[in-house]
């Protein structure tokens, strides 16, 4: 009944398994990956004809992690997943990047490629299993793909490399790093640093990518003896006639049009030539069923590519003048928006971002809930691209797979020079509004989140700056360009993002449209953007060189300290009623984690002073010999009780309510006075023994002229005589 055919290798001190003919037999190409005791199930399937008038390659990828992969059951009300979270969106675009460009060009049919977690051990994450699964998938599948692809995770700690960290070594790495690639080179490269060198980050690179090449030849083998035949696809038509026409309309104004630096007026001019080739070519569509809107299009572009692409190569001089290596103008401004904890407005070019920094509490903190468990984060990073910022008319509200992808990007970039929650215990939530875009808009959020973070007051280690650096390539001839534009990304051949401090790099992402980059055009990418990251971070000294010493007027304040743990439960009361109501009378937000960590948060200070003194008060333990400050609370035949600290209360015997004899307790003190008392004693049941005679109750000193106060069971005490309340 089934054809089972499964390859095991020994990876990274793990066994990686891959297993097809078992599971999802009618998709074209399905893989179980296995590696420890996480499982991803990869299947693949392809549309055998492409709809008409289809214009690109609609290739998806989706992958979904399962509750009951880690025995969890979902929260919520339909206890059942549902709209894909971050992590899963993020792996998806991780999974599409390395794949799409190893699918042969015209290939216009619809592609889906599912990756579904339903096993984790909650040791070994699954976005490199996945990832190879889809590789071994779609190898197997018999659709055009011009794999397989290898993929490996990549640690770094006390100068080694890690190889497929777990979880736990993740945590405690300086480097988390995702590569994929081919046997001859790399395709796609994600990570998180602690300010490394870029020798370091190259090493990591290629010790993936030599580590790859097991999983690679693992694929192949699997392929050998269960792989589909392979899709007979039609042979297109020839329209080398119409490209040849298409060069003698437009060549010479498209030239022109490239050499017009102001992106708007040079995307007027380019629609401008298209409509005129689309004009004069208006009767060669209609005859020929062949030729479309769409073919054309795609000709003009084709076109358009080699001008650009040959201006680069030839001259060294890119669409808007510039050299190779240099960046465009640079303007950073701090303080943007008056009411809000920390702003900022970077523009590089015709790249603008506007980046908001506000602070909050430990209530505003996210809570994350994946396979591996829950926790909170105090750091979010939010990016909008709304329609405007390239002149169009656009769906806006929706947040689409590319915003969050960019947004964790600069989340990466900045998170490791934020301060620990201990030396800063606010949540920060940044959200970047671009508001210009014609290239690498993810760098300028790097940017201006280093700028309004530091606008706000938050002491970051090092500001951040970020470049996106372009290559174009034909044969062994190729350019790296600095600080590329919108163009110059499309028509090119590689997006590579660079982000870190003046101490080293803390994110990296490239994706290359090409079947790979060697090391020689890395190297000398990383190099290049080293010196332009270098450059921007000298612009943006010019707003802003460290953080604000003081917090903005309308940003809350914080106030940590720490209790012992076992006095919590007396801060929180019963079913919370003492925190609600320190809350409640003071006006302060009060926060209290277990291990006895206590914040609270107000934009008045009084407000934090009144809860803190209410706090200490339940918390602190009266001492003996010590003057406090109190109120009567209860009256009785013996003496008077006294609130003297917190919920604390102690006995005035009636003999030491003054020097003198006294007939009633009611002679001297009534409930509601405020008196000074001297703690002479404590029993050993906890119970305060209070003195006011030997107190001058005008002034709270010691009264030296009374007479010693008689011992208890337990002998009194002479304290410092310092009054306290």
């Amino acid at each position: 009944m089934f054809d089972i055919h499964k390859k095991e290798i020994e990876w990274g001190g793990r066994t990686l398994t891959l297993e097809t003919g078992h599971i999802a037999r009618q998709a074209d190409g399905a893989v179980m990956a296995t590696y420890g005791d996480t499982t991803v199930l990869c299947t693949v399937v392809g549309a055998r004809s492409v709809k008409p008038g289809q214009d690109f390659f609609p290739l998806t990828v989706n992958y979904t992690e399962k509750y009951y992969a880690a025995g969890k059951i979902p929260g919520g009300f339909f206890k059942r997943e549902g709209r894909p979270s971050e992590k899963e969106t993020l792996i998806s675009r991780l999974i599409d990047r390395p794949i799409r460009p190893l699918f042969p060009d015209g290939f216009k049919n619809e592609v889906q490629v599912i990756c579904t977690v339903v096993s984790h051990d909650l040791e070994n994450d699954a976005d490199i299993v996945a990832m190879i699964g889809a590789s071994a998938a779609l190898t197997l599948s018999g659709i055009p793909f011009l794999g397989p692809i290898g993929a490996a995770k990549v640690g770094y700690k006390d100068g080694e490399y890690i190889l497929n960290p777990t979880i736990e070594q993740i945590a405690e790495s300086d480097l988390e790093l995702s590569v994929a690639g081919t046997h001859d080179a790399v395709l796609m490269v994600e990570s998180e640093a602690k300010e490394l060198s870029e020798d370091v980050m190259l090493g990591a690179v290629m010790f993936g990518h030599d580590e790859m090449q097991a999983v690679i030849n693992a694929i192949i083998d699997l392929a050998e003896v269960a792989a589909k035949d392979p899709w007979e696809l039609p042979e297109g038509p020839d329209f080398s006639a119409t490209k040849a026409k298409i060069a003698d309309i437009a060549e010479a104004d498209l030239r022109d049009a490239y050499a017009i630096t102001v992106k708007q007026d040079r995307s007027n001019r380019i629609a401008e030539v298209k409509e005129k080739v689309f004009a004069e070519l208006e009767s060669d569509i209609e005859e020929n069923d062949d030729l479309s809107t769409t073919v054309v299009g795609d000709l003009i572009k084709k076109l358009e590519s080699a001008i650009v692409r040959g201006n680069i190569l030839s001259t060294s001089k890119r669409i808007d003048g510039r050299s190779l290596d240099q960046v465009r103008p640079i303007v950073s401004e701090v303080g943007s928006l008056p009411r809000s904890h920390g702003s900022s407005l970077f523009t590089r070019g015709e790249t603008q971002a506007l980046v908001v920094a506000t602070l909050g509490t430990a209530e505003d903190e996210q809570i994350i809930d994946n396979l591996e468990g829950s926790y909170r984060s105090n750091f979010m990073l939010h990016y909008n691209f709304p329609p405007f910022s390239v002149g169009e008319c656009g769906r806006v509200g929706f947040t689409g797979r590319r915003e969050i992808g960019h947004g964790k990007l600069a989340w990466r970039a900045v998170n490791a020079v934020l301060p620990t929650k201990d030396d800063f215990p606010y949540t920060v939530r940044l959200v970047s509004e671009i508001t210009e875009s014609n290239g690498s808009s993810s760098m300028a959020t790097v940017c201006g989140s280093s700028l309004a973070m530091m606008d706000a007051g938050v002491p970051i280690s090092r500001p951040v700056s970020g470049i996106a650096m372009g290559l174009i390539k034909e044969g062994d001839d190729f350019a790296v360009l600095s600080d590329i534009l919108g163009d110059e990304d499309h028509l090119g051949d590689m997006d590579f993002k660079v982000a870190g401090t003046s101490e080293g790099i803390t994110a990296l992402q490239m994706d290359i449209k090409i079947t790979g980059i060697t090391r020689e055009i890395m190297q000398t990418a990383l190099a290049q953007a080293g010196g332009g990251r270098a450059h921007i971070l000298d612009e943006m000294n010019k707003a802003l060189t460290g953080a604000r010493t003081e917090l903005s007027a309308h940003a809350p304040r914080i106030e940590s300290f720490k209790i012992p743990s076992d006095k919590i439960r007396e801060v929180i009361g019963t079913g919370g009623k003492v925190i609600r109501e320190i809350v409640e009378k003071t006006g302060a937000k009060v926060n209290i984690d277990d291990d006895g960590t206590i914040n609270i948060a107000s934009s008045d200070g009084a407000q934090i002073e009144a809860a803190k003194d209410w706090i200490m008060g339940i918390v602190a333990e009266p001492e003996v010999g010590v003057i406090y400050k109190g109120k009567v609370v209860r009256i009785m035949d013996f003496g008077a009780f006294v609130n003297f600290m917190g919920s604390r209360d102690g006995l005035v015997h009636i003999s030491e309510l003054v020097e003198e004899r006294v007939e009633k307790v009611t002679d001297v003190v009534k409930e509601g006075d405020e008196v000074y008392v001297k703690c002479l004693e404590i029993d050993g049941r906890g119970k305060v023994r209070l003195s006011m005679r030997v107190v001058d109750q005008e002034t709270g000193e010691e009264d030296p002229e009374a007479r010693p106060p008689k011992a208890g069971p337990s002998g009194g005490g002479k304290g410092k005589g310092k009054p306290r309340d």
